[in-house]
């Protein structure tokens, strides 16, 4: 182990600063201060210097948050001051009989600070000196649960504050709706059950005995309160949030001073409307008492402050009908049911559709057909099915019976160990090709343009192809023969599967649709291995051993391999001409590229002609140039196309240096890497 150098430990100091900056720009003032592959260059170095000295690792480093601690179980905290629940109203009348109430025990109107009821899990976080100490859940109000190492991993809590002061904050932890959507989507393939919303998503994230689960669930919160302010000495609750502000902290800003229970009322509408708009979930509105000497003397009751209230917002329901269930299979084999509904208006749109999710759904909510139903939409987007109106079901109703076999080629489903769904496990499944067709050509997989479903289904149901390599041995006669498809069509597709065979091989382990494998795990597999067959070869433990490649991919990439149907596909993908090596260059060897694009921002901007905008960005990236798409303080060079419109002026501003598309080809033909 090697002794840290001064040199390298105020590498490392100088390192963590400015990493713990760009993260508190990017996650808590949603406004980056520099491109992303800046921020991973810099992450990257400090990685490398806390692995050659580990004595250089420091409980505030950024690389502590990636988890990995395997927790025993969650240990009780007990809080010094308890963490109230607030007195719940739900219409106009209640919130003026509030007001009421606060006028009537201070002897006069009084200010409210409105904030936004975040639906995620009450958290409270105690720091000394300034560093994170402990965090835990509400639990009952006197006691919850120690999730200090899982709240480790969310970026937005700061591990140390901008001041060395002691202090207890309490706030909300809660999961993004778009982070919902894709979890969600990732567990229904996986043959998981789903979560019913983002609130529960959340707290189930930070109940995780394994830290790596949270870290990877991108949650982000909001903290609204002091529990024990230390050396603060602000005097009412606004201040108190921009406080919080100044120390680090996420605070919601959607927040608002109200002179009066009207304002109160209107800040209640306004955010009713907005609330699909937003992109995390609420279910109200918060009020206080905006000054806390006023909330002194109110004081609190058994359960509840006096000078607070958590307007709830009515649930956006709708009731309708199940009229047929429809059965899916994604390329998985996952069969997935739909309820197929009388058309019905719900938070602004008209929905006739729900995703069922799986079998042990319907039978625990009894679903049938011609059940009337509550709709709602979770998170403000996926229509989901609250309740049977069970009162309202005809006295001949019979409980929906199952599927036993695929929808589509009729095979037996199954209903695997610790899988929610049913599954087709047929590989000849038509369902499964088609799906995973429209994977395989897809823009992050092989990118072959004009091969849409629609084409796909019907080269398939004509026997053209039986699986994705089939593509690359398709001729014009043949294409000829599909609907909609002339010569030029044809002549075109053809041109876009042959460039399809020039791809670098992340993109086809992309393709192959590996469960598990996504465009990140292609790549950095791909990089490792340097080509399909070595990777074919690997075992688990080397896959394992890779940087954010888990056991379940490792477990996942060997079992796909050994499959002898496997074999003979990628036989026909290397018959068909297909590029099986890594056309990138490996960390490792970036030292080696001599390029005017290495450790530079490019932004394409207008027409290409040369190159189509994908394969410059490729070609740029692998000579160690980052393509973004705004121009920046931070760009380096623009390369301007036919017609170039606002990103170009914008850089003639901004003084960026500005090339034309010839001059991108002859530095892009012009680059090399020496060889080592």
């Amino acid at each position: 182990m090697d002794i840290p150098t001064k040199a390298q430990q105020d590498r490392a100091e100088a390192l963590r600063t400015e990493l713990n900056q760009y993260a508190y720009a990017y996650y808590v003032k949603d406004q980056p201060a520099v491109e992303d592959y800046v921020y991973d260059q810099l992450y990257t170095e400090l990685v490398d210097l806390e692995t050659q000295c580990p004595q250089l690792v420091t409980e505030d480093s950024p690389t502590q948050r990636v988890g990995g601690v395997i927790l025993p179980g969650f240990e009780k905290v007990t809080h010094d001051i308890p963490l109230y629940s607030l007195n719940d109203v739900f219409d106009k009348e209640e919130i003026i009989a509030f007001d009421a109430r606060v006028q009537k025990a201070l002897g006069r109107p009084v200010d409210y600070v409105c904030e936004l009821k975040i639906d995620g899990l009450s958290i409270s976080l105690k720091y000394e000196n300034g560093r994170f100490v402990r965090g835990a859940t509400r639990g009952d109000g006197s006691v919850g649960e120690n999730i200090t190492e899982n709240l480790k991993t969310v970026k937005s809590i700061p591990l140390v504050l901008k001041e060395a002061i002691s202090l207890e904050v309490r706030g909300e932890c809660y999961m993004p709706k778009a982070s919902f959507l894709k979890l969600n989507a990732q567990r229904e393939e996986d043959g998981l059950e789903v979560f019913a919303n983002p609130r529960n998503a959340a707290a189930g994230s930070l109940r995780q005995l394994d830290t790596r689960i949270a870290a990877q669930r991108n949650l982000s919160t909001f903290l609204y309160t002091l529990a024990d302010f230390g050396p603060i000495e602000a005097h009412d609750q606004f201040a108190a949030l921009h406080e919080l502000d100044q120390l680090g902290f996420r605070t919601n800003h959607e927040r608002r001073v109200c002179h009066s229970i009207e304002e109160v009322w209107a800040y209640i509408e306004e955010f009713h409307e907005k609330r699909s708009q937003l992109p995390y979930e609420i279910d109200g509105v918060v009020i206080k008492v905006n000054q806390f000497e006023d909330q002194d003397q109110l004081g609190f009751t058994v359960k509840a402050p006096r000078w607070a209230a958590a307007y709830k917002f009515p649930p956006e329901e709708a009731e309708t009908v199940v009229e047929t269930i429809e059965w899916t299979v994604g390329r998985t084999g996952v069969v997935t049911p739909t309820a197929v509904m009388t058309p019905v208006r719900v938070a602004g749109t008209t929905v006739s559709r729900a995703s069922l999710h799986n079998v042990d759904f319907i039978q625990m909510k009894d679903i049938r057909l011609n059940d009337a139903v509550i709709i709602y939409k979770a998170g403000d987007i996926i229509p989901e099915v609250s309740k049977v109106l069970v009162d309202k079901r005809s006295a001949d109703s019979q409980p929906y019976p199952m599927p036993t076999h695929c929808p589509i080629c009729d095979s037996e489903l199954i209903h695997l160990d610790e899988e929610v769904a049913l599954r087709c496990i047929n590989p000849k499944c038509p369902a499964q090709i088609k799906e995973g067709l429209s994977h395989f050509v897809s823009r992050n997989a092989m990118n072959i343009d004009g091969l849409g479903p629609r084409v796909l289904a019907q080269m398939f149901d004509k026997g053209l192809i039986n699986d994705a390599a089939g593509l690359y041995f398709l001729t014009e006669e043949q294409l000829l023969t599909l609907d909609k498809i002339k010569e030029k069509s044809a002549a075109n597709l053809l041109q876009s599967i042959q460039a399809s065979k020039n791809n670098s091989v992340e993109r086809l382990i992309f393709g192959l649709g590996i469960r598990h494998v996504g465009a990140k795990a292609a790549k950095i597999l791909a990089e490792h291995f340097g080509d399909l067959r070595s990777l074919q070869k690997a075992e688990e433990a080397e896959i394992i051993a890779l940087e954010s490649i888990g056991t379940t991919i490792a477990e996942s990439v060997v079992t796909y391999f050994a499959n002898h149907e496997v074999h003979e596909l990628l036989d026909e993908f290397e018959n068909g001409g297909v590029n099986f090596n890594y056309h990138g260059i490996r960390q490792a060897d970036l030292s080696a590229v001599e390029s005017p694009f290495k450790d530079k921002t490019v932004v394409l901007t207008g027409k290409l002609t040369h190159f189509t905008r994908d394969e410059a960005k490729e070609k740029i990236e692998t000579l160690g140039g980052k393509v973004t798409g705004s121009v920046s303080k931070k760009t380096d060079i623009v390369v301007a196309g036919e017609d170039a419109g606002s990103k170009l002026t914008k850089a003639q501003n901004l003084g960026v240096t500005v090339w034309e598309e010839a001059q991108m080809v002859a530095a892009i033909e012009g680059s090399q890497v020496n060889e080592t």
